[in-house]
This record gives C-alpha cells, sequence and structure tokens, in this order.
C-alpha cells in the first residue's frame, strides 16, 4: 500500500470507530441493552483500534536512535 492508500485507510478507520463509539454509547443507555450486539459492537471497535495502530506504525516508523 502506498502512503496515500494508507492515509485514507486511516481516515475511513478513524470515522467507523467514532460512530462504533456512538452506537455503543446509544446501545448502552437503552432500557434492556442487547448484550450480545453490545460485546460484538465492542470487539469490532477493538479490530479497529488494531488496524488504526499498524496504519499508524506504516506512516510513522518506530526508529531505535
Amino acid at each position: 500500500m502506498s502512503t496515500d492508500e494508507i492515509t485514507q485507510r486511516l481516515e475511513l478507520l478513524r470515522v467507523e470507530h467514532r460512530d462504533l463509539d456512538a452506537a455503543i454509547i446509544a446501545l448502552g443507555e437503552a432500557a434492556v441493552p442487547d448484550q450480545l450486539q453490545l460485546a460484538r459492537l465492542k470487539r469490532r471497535k477493538l479490530r479497529l483500534r488494531d488496524e488504526i495502530a499498524w496504519c499508524e506504525d506504516q506512516l510513522l516508523p518506530d526508529i531505535i536512535a
């Protein structure tokens, strides 16, 4: 992947992560939250976080000085 592709992917992942955060909050505030759906959303959010970290590492490699 090129730097531009990674940057675009990173932005899409961040937007999806924010959207999931809002969905998790809304679902958690329901009178009877669907625990299974809530767990799925949280797992998806964690996977997104890992992918965001990977993209950031590709853009800013860890350089030992």
